[in-house]
């Protein structure tokens, strides 16, 4: 039995294959409005949804914008790039991507075999910057809500990771110690230095295997891998 009691997990891109699941709903999307009537191709469009998806994420987590911008500016802009600017098409598709996206279901392998493995042995969490109202359903429908004892969100924390004080919020209400944690994530800037930070030890889900430069406690590139060491 290792020294852990509590471990946190970041959903997207850890569990939820938040990318597979996007594309497979901006395909949807695509067809639904007609799309390829205003970009040559579903990739254009879908690349620069992403440009501006993350331009406007990084505003967002620094408090330039709020969510609700957020949502249907990014493909407003990629809208715009392509020479149609039509504010209610991109609201559109904002409200078509917050209803189809959370019902997707594909998920990293081994991911129910490695929480299913681990809830018997410690307690389990999720900490994510996501929406609340998006990943609660994410969870749902996924069908893996049943293994988390709570979900803490950067809306519910009113801070983002790696603000310690999401993380502190997380072992507030866990009534969690700093050496009895763990968190596991994909992101190295926000899940693993986050909790470097707060001295909690972390897992690198590094499923491309991109070399860098820190220091951390753990690192893998499949979820199995987990149960070599807890």
């Amino acid at each position: 039995m290792t020294k852990y009691k509590h471990i946190y997990f970041d959903l997207d891109r850890t569990l939820w294959d938040f990318d597979n699941n996007a594309r497979e709903t901006f395909i949807e999307i695509y067809n639904k409005r007609n799309l390829n009537s205003i970009f040559n191709s579903f990739d254009a469009f879908y690349n620069t949804y992403n440009k501006y998806n993350d331009l406007l994420w990084k505003d967002y987590r620094d408090g330039k914008i709020e969510k609700s911008e957020l949502r249907w500016k990014r493909f407003a802009l990629t809208l715009e790039e392509f020479g149609v600017i039509d504010n209610e098409l991109a609201k559109h598709i904002g409200e078509d991507y917050v209803l189809i996206s959370p019902t997707k279901k594909q998920l990293f392998p081994f991911t129910h075999e490695t929480l299913s493995y681990l809830k018997e042995k410690y307690k389990l969490y999720i900490i994510t910057n996501g929406f609340s109202e998006i990943q609660f359903i994410k969870l749902v429908n996924s069908n893996l809500d049943k293994y988390f004892t709570h979900v803490f969100t950067s809306e519910e924390a009113g801070a983002q990771k790696p603000s310690p004080i999401i993380f502190e919020h997380a072992l507030k209400i866990a009534n969690a110690e700093i050496n009895e944690c763990l968190m596991i994530g994909d992101d190295l800037e926000t899940d693993i230095l986050g909790a470097r930070n707060m001295g909690i030890d972390q897992v690198y889900f590094n499923t491309d295997k991109v070399r860098h430069n820190e220091a951390i406690t753990y690192e893998i590139s499949s979820l199995n891998e987990l149960k070599g060491f807890l």
